[in-house]
């Protein structure tokens, strides 16, 4: 197991807590893990605050801060990726496509499913990175076995949303070069590549071009994101929308740990 990889599941494991720890604190779903369809689940702060705990217990055993031979961490990955994509498929698909007042054309309304996907993806990805047996030869089981064959689709899963982001500094290039550091300059520019390089990324680690390296300068590209922007964002803002801003910057390193864990797992 290279440092990559520890390094990758710390940063992901660490960005599930802070979800998680954000969904007790607001004692309702964030946006990227239930869409408002259906209603009723938010009408109990029960399902966002076990939610929220869910995702804090599978984060610290993901992130390897808490060891334990009693819990086999890769089922915690295949299970949790699993509880990801149902929600995907049973809430934000039907809000997007039918439920939701914004048109599903509209590139910005798929940025919470998309998100909700790399979370599902980067679960999958971890799974991967585990070398123990999600089943014992003599009892097998056949859910277990079925989501494994899942581990594959995890990167193609993950890109997605980074391709998403990439066609976002296209579509939305004023908004997105306002990120941009006033120190670092040309606005538009770092904007253009920032989008090219998140996209080029994206279709590379799908058809597995060169994806140890690309997924490595990925890693580090979000990694100087986080830095340089997400960082310095979270300490001028950090009650805007009940602390999110803070929280963003975090889930920018699980997105930058999942290109770590596909660059150190992945052969070319």
């Amino acid at each position: 197991m290279t440092q990559l990889t520890k390094i990758g599941r710390l940063f992901y494991g660490i960005g599930l807590v802070a979800v998680g720890v954000h969904q007790l604190f607001l004692k309702e779903f964030r946006p990227e893990i239930l869409s408002p369809f259906p209603v009723w689940p938010h009408e109990y702060i029960a399902f966002p605050i076990l939610a929220g705990i869910v995702l804090i217990f599978s984060g610290t055993m993901i992130s390897g801060l808490f060891k334990t031979k009693l819990i086999i961490k890769k089922n915690i990955c295949l299970y949790l990726g699993f509880c990801f994509l149902v929600l995907i498929i049973t809430s934000h698909l039907p809000y997007i496509l039918i439920f939701s007042p914004d048109k599903a054309s509209r590139l910005d309304v798929w940025f919470g499913a998309g998100e909700e996907l790399a979370y599902c993806g980067g679960a999958f990805v971890m799974a991967g990175s585990f070398s123990e047996s999600s089943f014992s030869e003599r009892r097998k089981n056949f859910f277990l076995i079925w989501l494994e064959k899942l581990i594959p689709s995890g990167r193609i899963f993950y890109a997605i949303l980074m391709l998403l982001f990439g066609c976002s500094h296209f579509v939305f290039t004023d908004f997105v070069s306002t990120m941009v550091p006033k120190w670092i300059g040309t606005p538009l520019f770092w904007t253009y590549f920032a989008g090219i390089a998140l996209i080029g990324s994206s279709i590379a680690i799908i058809f597995k071009i060169w994806i140890k390296v690309v997924a490595l300068l990925l890693a580090i590209m979000l990694f100087l994101f986080f830095i340089f922007f997400h960082v310095p964002d979270a300490i001028a803002n950090p009650y805007v929308s009940n602390g999110n801003e803070i929280v963003r910057a975090i889930v920018a390193l699980l997105f930058c740990g999942i290109a770590l864990v596909i660059s150190s797992t992945n052969s070319n």
